[in-house]
């Protein structure tokens, strides 16, 4: 298919073959879709306060006898809060529940709502296709109620990238045909309703869209046009081809988006980013780590003992004499006193108790037994020589 080039002055220039994406089947349920995702990732949660409506007081008991209770009063079970009271009279409004006033509202809007939706890359990028085929179709162009010229579709010349100023993008857009679709695009209506006060009070119709392979002068200028969009070619959306979920938006490309739609053959399978199978397999080999050999850890401890015995059967038996070797107690050499005159006095001044006389008996009959075993008393030699003596 071959559409016509116009300039900024409305006069045609020569002719372009359209790719193949603009040949898609009409879709309105995936371009329904996508719109509908791209509207939701947008969305802003929101929700009541966890607290509203549950600040009262208004605790009633039900019980007999009880104090500020509605038992055998022939009054409802609802929570109420006391205004005033006279003895167990009291005079009350329901407070609390959804049905009360000021009270809480029943299944209200929860801010931990996930309003995020998700779509395949395959059928958005189906969808965008279905969208771009049907901004040549004159049928649904006109049942969005727009002012179309007899010549449409129609490509512009990369002249109008070089407009900046909004007053010369009308005069071109009126030579190219659109002067009654810029006479509906200039009224607005006020928004019915609180949107009003959010800023958004003027509600615009929707109407061209511009779509360009660079940046450019002309994003300034359309900016001011109510209803005009400019985007670029590779950040194209179901929602900008058809808002309000509805296809057959007006659409002007330019010739070098187009030609770079064929070139990089955009919004197809084989503009999605290709995996290398061979490079993402040698990947990972190198991240799965080595596995250690199993072992079996009772096979090694047969091979222990064994190594063990191997050992101790090398080296040379010991007889049980000298296994059996006890060290024998130092003997300790006591110096004999010089003082023979006074050996009574001594005598007579220091005397053992009777646990250390018992002790020096014990040793007395057990020599000659256990000659290598150590006493285990504690006693002063110094003493019991002095004793002796």
């Amino acid at each position: 298919m071959k559409l016509k080039i116009f300039d900024a002055k409305g006069n045609e220039k020569g002719d372009v073959v359209i790719p193949a994406q603009f040949s898609e089947l009409y879709r309105p349920d995936l371009i329904k879709k996508a719109v509908l995702v791209i509207q939701n990732n947008r969305r802003q949660p929101y929700g009541a306060d966890q607290r509203a409506g549950k600040k009262h007081s208004a605790f009633v008991s039900k019980r007999r006898h009880a104090y500020r209770g509605t038992y055998g009063i022939g009054q409802s079970r609802t929570p109420r809060k006391v205004l005033s009271s006279r003895g167990t009279r009291f005079n009350w409004v329901g407070a609390f529940a959804p049905q009360t006033v000021g009270g809480r509202k029943a299944h209200s809007p929860k801010a931990d709502k996930i309003w995020t939706q998700n779509i395949n890359k395959k059928e958005n990028m189906k969808a965008i296709r279905s969208a771009l085929s049907m901004v040549f179709n004159l049928e649904l162009v006109k049942q969005r109620n727009t002012n179309v010229p007899k010549n449409y579709p129609f490509i512009i010349a990369d002249d109008f990238n070089a407009i900046a100023k909004t007053s010369d993008l009308k005069e071109s857009l009126n030579q190219v045909g659109f002067k009654e679709e810029l006479m509906r695009i200039a009224i607005r209506k006020i928004r019915s309703g609180i949107g009003k006060l959010r800023g958004r009070k003027y509600q615009s119709k929707s109407s061209i869209l511009f779509v360009v392979a660079d940046d450019c002068k002309l994003l300034n200028a359309v900016s001011n046009l109510n209803g005009v969009d400019i985007v670029n070619v590779h950040n194209l959306n179901a929602e900008l081809l058809a808002p309000g979920t509805h296809a057959g938006r007006i659409a002007l490309f330019t010739e070098s988006a187009i030609k770079l739609i064929d070139k990089k053959k955009l919004y197809t399978l084989e503009s999605l980013p290709k995996i290398d199978s061979d490079n993402e397999q040698g990947k990972e080999d190198k991240k799965v780590k080595k596995k250690k050999p199993e072992v079996d850890k009772r096979k090694l401890r047969r091979e222990k003992r064994k190594e063990k015995l191997a050992k101790n059967k090398d080296k040379p038996k010991l007889s049980k004499s000298k296994k059996t070797k006890v060290k024998e107690p130092k003997k300790v050499k006591i110096k004999p006193t010089n003082n023979k005159t006074n050996s009574k006095e001594s005598t007579d001044s220091v005397k053992p108790s009777k646990t250390e006389k018992e002790s020096i008996n014990k040793i007395q009959k057990g020599k000659g037994k256990n000659d290598n075993k150590t006493p285990d008393i504690n006693w002063k030699s110094d003493k019991i020589v002095k004793w002796r003596e």
